[in-house]
């Protein structure tokens, strides 16, 4: 009989091992599935990939903690890292990029989640202006490293040739602003401040545009007066045997214009055209015998002129001044304020050959007054005055006809 209990008492024993592991079997997989159950489905968009995840985070930040994410203050990051995770939730993630912005010379680094250029500056409040220079475009992609550099353009004055304008540049050199500006500068030309000066906000450049050209006056060359005793000649008397000319001689001269006026002058040649000849003047040493007390005196019979004159025509050597020449004063011999009344018709004169205040008619000029004297004027030579002085130079000097009046 104890044979049997045995077996009875085995049997039980195994199929109560079969029971007990099943029963933990079917409690973990009930266990497992409801712990996947309790997930929650998230979709992710990480730098614009998209995954879904099951997670059991509490919150968007441990789900990117989860996904090996550590994010910076400066990312894009939807909803925000204290957002509570529910079933479907939508995440986004977007990481910063660290770029380099420079405007005018300042540096600085910046973390930017910006899609290009243009939204990198708007982000930072930078207005960008139409003369400023923006390296590269506005609409360049952002990209991780990228380098942003900006120039900001402000006023300057540019005047070239005594034309003045106001243009907009940026920080760069004199000498790389003319060249933006297509200023061409010729060997002589004098620019202030200098080529190599930078730049600055309303800075005047002034460009003078220098100029050498070459002058050719006549001018007359005096004769001298030679005497001689002439024992036929009562004493005291003169009498001219040669009455003497004057010759001429060529000057030339280096004349510097700025901006197309006069500045200096110099002599670089002179070359005699025509000698003088002396004038000869004989002087009396005869002593007049003297005469009987009766004798009667010689009548003298004097010849008066009308009141009105003839025109007398006169051929002579025509130049120009005006009232700011070299050495002139800017008042005629006569009084005439030249500076102030430049419309004034007046010519200097010899006046050995045209008093002094005769009205005179001369070819090419018109009705003028003789009212002036120089010390290069001699003989039949006359100066007209003309206010400009580039009129004054094309005047030249040249031979013309003056009909004296009164």
């Amino acid at each position: 009989m104890l044979p049997n209990v045995k077996k009875i008492s085995g049997s039980l024993r195994k199929n109560f091992t079969v029971t007990a592991s099943s029963f933990i079997a079917l409690s973990a997989t009930t266990g497992f599935a409801g712990y996947e159950i309790a997930k929650d489905d998230v979709t992710l968009t990480a730098n614009g990939k998209k995954q879904e995840i099951r997670t059991h985070a509490k919150t968007v930040k441990e789900v990117l903690q989860e996904q090996n994410i550590k994010p910076r203050k400066e990312d894009r990051v939807y909803p925000s890292l204290d957002t509570p995770i529910t079933d479907d939730l939508n995440i986004v993630w977007e990481a910063s990029k660290k770029v380099t912005l420079t405007v005018d010379g300042k540096k600085q680094e910046i973390w930017t989640t910006a899609k290009n250029v243009a939204e990198l500056l708007n982000s930072q409040h930078i207005k960008i202006e139409k003369h400023d220079k923006i390296a590269p475009a506005p609409n360049t992609k952002i990209k991780k490293g990228m380098k942003v550099n900006i120039e900001k353009a402000f006023p300057v004055q540019l005047n070239v040739g005594g034309k003045q304008q106001q243009v907009w540049a940026t920080s760069t050199t004199v000498a790389d602003f003319l060249k933006q500006q297509n200023v061409k500068l010729d060997e002589l030309d004098r620019v202030e401040p200098s080529l190599q000066d930078k730049l600055k906000e309303n800075m005047v450049v002034k460009v003078i545009k220098v100029e050498k050209v070459t002058d050719v006056v006549e001018e007359p060359v005096d004769f001298a007066v030679v005497t001689r005793q002439d024992a036929q000649l009562p004493k005291g008397e003169q009498r001219i045997i040669s009455p003497g000319e004057k010759g001429r001689v060529s000057k030339k001269y280096e004349v510097v214009l700025e901006n197309g006026k006069e500045v200096s002058r110099k002599l670089i040649e002179t070359k005699m055209i025509k000698e003088s000849k002396n004038r000869i003047v004989a002087i009396g040493t005869k002593v007049a015998k003297s005469r009987p007390a009766h004798t009667q005196s010689r009548s003298v019979q004097t010849v008066s002129r009308g009141q009105k004159h003839a025109a007398r025509e006169i051929y002579v050597v025509a130049s120009a001044y005006t009232a700011y020449c070299q050495g002139c004063s800017g008042t005629t011999r006569m009084g005439i304020n030249l500076r102030a009344n430049p419309s004034a018709k007046v010519i200097a004169v010899d006046p050995n050959v045209i008093p002094l205040g005769s009205k005179v008619y001369v070819e090419g000029y018109g009705y003028a007054i003789a009212a002036d004297t120089g010390s290069g004027i001699n003989g039949y030579e006359i100066d007209v005055f003309i206010p400009k002085q580039s009129d004054a130079l094309r005047w030249g000097r040249k031979r013309v006809k003056v009909r004296i009046l009164q």
